[in-house]
């Protein structure tokens, strides 16, 4: 894997219809933002290979608005990124990436913040966006790092959508 993206669900409704964290949909707001920021990605040229995708309905719903930008991508659900901890993420990432140039990570925070915080501090990016990417991670956020061939990340982007106020 040369590129690693993750990419936070989309805004979600708070209740789903069984009462199940699992099975909160996502708003409208949450599937326009997921496009949007698919669309900020590809027309950066960041287009996936493969998408790793937890398989909470939320999620899932954001990889089908992120897709339609993205209609080559493969798609693997992975049950254990469903509030994976960071190392789980990275290590579902790493076990996935073999043979794919860029794979996109699609799941949640705590997870998705905590990894983008570690995989900047270890690619030496500059402080202030360190604290940036601590201090906030919204929902429909991306974060990017080129991966050397030893696995050592750099930079590539951090992505908040738009939202008017």
């Amino acid at each position: 894997m040369d590129r690693l993206i993750l990419f936070r669900h989309g805004k979600a409704e708070a209740e789903s219809v069984s009462g199940d964290d699992f099975d909160r949909p996502l708003a409208p707001r949450g599937a326009r933002e997921s496009a949007e920021m698919a669309e900020t990605l590809a027309g950066l040229g960041m287009v996936p290979d493969l998408a790793l995708v937890s398989p909470a309905t939320r999620a899932r719903e954001t990889w089908e608005a992120a897709r339609a930008v993205f209609p080559a991508a493969a798609t693997q659900l992975e049950p254990e990124l469903y509030n994976a901890d960071p190392g789980a993420v990275l290590q579902a990432a790493l076990a996935a990436g073999d043979g794919c140039r860029t794979l996109i990570v699609v799941g949640h925070n705590p997870g998705l913040q905590e990894l983008t915080v570690r995989l900047l501090q270890e690619g030496s990016a500059p402080p202030a966006l360190v604290a940036r990417a601590q201090r906030q991670f919204p929902t429909a956020a991306i974060s990017v790092f080129l991966i050397d061939d030893n696995g050592r990340p750099a930079f590539d982007g951090l992505f908040f959508p738009e939202r008017g106020g």
